[in-house]
Parts: C-alpha cells; structure tokens; sequence
C-alpha cells in the first residue's frame, strides 16, 4: 500500500542514524550536484534546470519541488565505479607494499531517477559480478524518484526506459508539488524497503493521490525533448560505419570526452602508477579513462583509431550497437547528459536520425 510522506527530513534522519552516508542532490556552483547530504534543508527545493546543447542552467521555480531537475554533470556512477581508485602503495624502506582497505562506506542514494536507476542496471551487468563494485554495489541502498519533470534533452523513454521507476530501488517516491506544499508518495520494492517505510511517520495515501502521482508519471512520458530514430539502431550503425555523417561530426567535435565522462554507464579505465621525487614512495590507481583519448586503443606502433572521426563512431556504435552484442541490451538510458554537457553541442539522437535518414536516402 502506497504511504504518504509529508517530509524527507524523517527519512534522511532514519538513514542517517542507521550509519548510512545519505547522497542525494544538492545545489552548488550554479549546478545541481551530487553530494552528501547533512539533512533533507539541503535537497534543492524549489529549483529547476535548463538544458540544451551544450548548455545548461539552474532556474528558480514556484513551488518548493525538491526533484524537478534532470541532467546534471554527476551520476551515482561516480559512487559505485569511483573516478579513481587506489590499487596499492609501496614504501622503498623495507619494500612494504599496501592495499586500500576493502569495506566500501554504506551509501544510500536518495533521488536516483529512474535513468539512472536503469543505468545502475547496465553497471550492474557489466562490472557487478565480483570484485569492489559488487561490494559498493551490495553496501548500497536505492531511494527512487518517479520523474514527473522531463527536460528538452531527456528521451529515456525512446531510449527503453520511461519516466516510471523500474526494479532494483528499495523505496521508490513520486513528488506531489503544489505552491509551497510537496508531499511524496512513497513505495517500497525490498525488504529493506519495506523495513524503512515502516519506521517513518506516514498514512496510507489516498486513491486520488495515487491516481494524481500516476498520472504525473504518465504524462512526462509524452513530454520528452529528444527521442531516438525508432529503427534498429545496432543494425543501422553496423551498416552505416562508413556515412558521411561520421566526417560532418568529427568537424565539430573536441574529443574532450566529457561524453564519456558524465555518462552513467560507460565504464572504461586505465591504470596509472605515480612516484615520488625522492622515490621512497610510489603507487598504482585506476581511473577513469575515455575511447576519445587518442592513447585510449594505442598499440606497438600507434593508436587503432588516429582521427575523432573513428573515436566517435566507435563511441556511438558501442554506445547504441555492439553494447547488445557484448552485455544483451544497449548502453544508453536516455538521460541526455551526454548533450547537454557536450561543450560542442552535439547531439547523439541528432546524429543517429541524420544516420537514418541518410539510409533512407535514394
């Protein structure tokens, strides 16, 4: 039975006080971040974004939503598959080499949209099944939010998915904003959710406020800025690898690999050791890494792929193509950062209908 919850401040105090490190959304140098949250004060009440091409920017709203954003340069990727991450150190003086400790910190995620939630789904598949991320990833708990509030570079519903939470969250909450009031609908999905809702003060919502927070859901399905060609997407890139296309939008891109960078489910990396001047010390870390790096696919004698024109079409041909062929479903959820935090403006769901229309081409 769905239960209504007048506050978030009970639920943060609760996993707060349960040794949960609470991260959720946040505002912070004109953005909304990503961050550990003291309290339920710090959510961004009453705060919206704009996005576009290569743009994005907070706007103010009327009513006090904490959850009416989208797209923001941070994914819950950074806590589950971290930037970087110590291997080991080792000390000259009686060669002493030493791991990091291997307890990851408990972590609940609040506001985890159901893109992201999707993307942790693809993470899952790809990284979760032994190792450190599988620890992040089993220490974590998953508060949802339906998205009620798509943005013009949102088109996860073409892209698979929707604005409605699928599996893998333990509580999943729709907000009901009005003026200065905002209540939230909130459902359990595990046990470990069920024992959470339990300890929070709530009542049972009633069916017009379940059938409104329905309702809000459906809707933002039909308000998607961007959507993906409805074709075949891994069948047409396959076919479509020597476009024209591929020169027009290697003219414009930096191969900065911000694409890469803020999206939540690429995954790659790369080893780097590091030393001291004196070398009494010296270290090795993984961290993230980007197939727009020209020393990314480097091998004896140079890199696999010289021009963007190559690193690009390997990005979207994985991203939207042999990503099915590897882990059986594609590795985009749709959540538009990728175009919104493109310094170039560019467009994945531009490029892949300009793709598709050039087939259809005489």
């Amino acid at each position: 039975m769905p239960v209504l919850l007048e506050s978030l401040e009970p639920l943060v105090h609760t996993l707060r006080a349960g040794g949960y490190r609470v991260v959720g959304p946040t505002v912070s140098d004109g953005a909304v971040i990503l961050a550990e949250l003291g309290s339920a004060s710090d959510l961004p009440y009453g705060w919206t974004v704009r996005t576009t091409p290569g743009g994005y920017r907070l706007r103010s709203r009327a009513d006090r939503a904490a959850f009416a954003h989208h797209a923001g340069p941070h994914s819950w990727k950074a806590y589950l598959h971290p930037p970087r991450v110590p291997l080991w150190t080792v000390r000259r003086e009686g060669f002493v080499v030493t791991e990091p400790d291997e307890d990851p910190p408990r972590y609940a995620f609040l506001g985890v949209r159901p893109c992201d939630l999707r993307a942790i789904a693809v993470q899952d598949r790809v990284l979760g099944a032994s190792g450190a991320y599988a620890r992040r990833r089993a220490a974590a708990l998953l508060v949802a939010v339906n998205c009620t509030e798509p943005g013009p570079t949102c088109f996860c519903a073409s892209a698979g998915g929707g604005p409605q939470a699928g599996t893998g969250a333990d509580l999943v909450l729709t907000e009901l904003a009005a003026d200065n009031r905002v209540s939230y609908l909130a459902e359990a999905c595990s046990p470990a959710g069920d024992r959470l809702l339990a300890s929070l003060p709530g009542r049972p919502a009633s069916a017009g406020e379940i059938e409104r927070a329905r309702g809000a859901v459906a809707a933002a399905a039909g308000r998607m800025g961007r959507s993906l060609p409805a074709t075949d997407l891994r069948a047409l890139l396959v076919e479509r690898l020597d476009a024209a296309r591929w020169d027009e939008v290697a003219e414009r891109c930096l191969a900065c690999g911000n694409c890469t960078m803020v999206c939540p489910t690429c995954f790659c990396t790369t080893v780097e050791d590091t030393s001291d001047l004196d070398g009494e010390h010296a270290g090795r870390a993984q961290r993230w890494d980007s197939c727009f790096d020209a020393d990314f696919s480097y091998l004896h004698g140079g890199a696999v792929r010289p021009s963007i024109r190559g690193r690009y079409r390997q990005w979207l041909t994985h991203k939207l193509g042999t990503w099915h062929d590897q882990f059986g479903e594609s590795g985009c959820v749709g959540c538009g950062r990728c175009i919104a935090w493109c310094p170039a403006g560019i467009d994945l769901t531009e490029e892949a209908t300009a793709l598709a229309r050039e087939e259809a081409a005489p």
